[in-house]
């Protein structure tokens, strides 16, 4: 599938409003794991999540209804409707299902008639697209339910690995400021002042936020490409994937021969972010914390990185000698 464009406009006021959500938007982590649930293969880190939770999800006798209902208004496309992930429920999953439980039936008509456009929508869905109140209600029970039972074996996961990104976007907004934090974002987005451009659904989209700010809200089942609102006028949000542990090692790498295997995943680990603590390294490599010390002290003498104190934090990043070792082994 062809990639298409999102680019999002800033003002100064803009990069003054944005912002970092503050916990994991447990609304949007169950509409993109949905997506995660529907795409054979690929996503090697989540795989292991998908056969247990259609374990689950079976076990809890929700396996049909998801599929009958969730599944059909969350499609692998361009859209699906805004109702399911509501601005609110960045200030927590039970406030997010309430909104749900309380949207307009005008406005779940109107999103469930823009779904048409882009996927059939199934007559198991027929009460809701008629914006029955009973199959509203229903929805925000079957959402509850579903992220109770689906997420339950990684919740720890998501919440550790969420707040490690968080900590890394406050320490680069903090230490940098707002510009090279949006820089910082990933392979999928760039910042091109004033635009942040990311990679999208097929097409090209703009948005102007126009002194509203941006909320950015990193996610642990967003695998793919950022997500934002379709509807340009609801409060401006970008959710955008996190990454997960490092991949394991091609056989025909020779990096670990070079350097040890555990030395060659820290040096990995530094070139994948924009910055990496210490602690980082450690929980991100399964090494100690000691270890994890010795081998960047190790890669800061023979010139891979640079590691720089802030407070009580060393901050390592990768040197162009050290992007050049890498690529050799590409």
């Amino acid at each position: 599938m062809s990639k298409g464009t999102l680019r999002i406009v800033f003002t100064g006021e803009d990069l003054a409003r944005v912002r970092i959500a503050g916990r994991a938007d447990m609304m949007w982590e169950m509409a993109l794991s949905l997506h995660i649930l529907q795409r054979p293969g690929g996503v090697r880190a989540l795989s292991g999540w998908r056969r247990q939770a259609r374990a689950d999800l079976a076990e809890a006798g929700l396996l049909k209804p998801v599929r009958e209902q969730l599944v059909q208004l969350v499609p692998l496309g361009a859209y699906f409707p805004d109702f399911l992930t509501p601005y609110e429920s960045m200030n927590g999953f039970r406030q997010g299902l309430d909104v749900l439980t309380d949207t307009p039936s005008a406005r779940v008509r109107h999103e469930v008639e823009q779904l048409r456009r882009h996927a059939p929508v199934p007559a198991s869905l027929d009460d809701l697209a008629r914006g029955n109140r009973r199959s509203i209600r229903g929805l925000a029970r079957l959402s509850e339910r579903y992220c109770q039972v689906a997420f339950g074996s990684r919740r720890t996961d998501m919440e550790d690995a969420l707040g490690r990104e968080r900590a890394r976007l406050t320490r680069v907004l903090t230490d940098q400021g707002v510009e090279a934090m949006l820089a910082s974002l990933g392979p999928s987005m760039r910042w091109r002042p004033p635009v942040l451009e990311a990679d999208y659904a097929p097409g090209r989209y703009e948005i102007h936020l126009q002194g509203r700010g941006l909320t950015l809200i990193p996610s642990y089942f967003g695998r793919f490409t950022p997500v934002a609102m379709a509807d340009v006028s609801l409060p401006p949000v970008l959710v955008f994937p996190i990454p997960h542990e490092t991949p394991d090692p091609d056989p025909d790498d020779a990096l670990p021969d070079l350097l040890g295997a555990t030395r060659a995943r820290v040096l990995r680990c530094i070139a994948a972010t924009t910055g990496c603590t210490t602690s980082e390294l450690a929980r991100r490599t399964g090494a100690s914390l000691s270890s994890a010390s010795a081998h960047a002290q190790v890669l800061q003498r023979a010139g891979l990185i640079t590691s720089t104190r802030h407070a009580n934090m060393v901050i390592h990043q990768i040197t162009r000698l050290g992007v050049g070792l890498l690529h050799r082994q590409q």
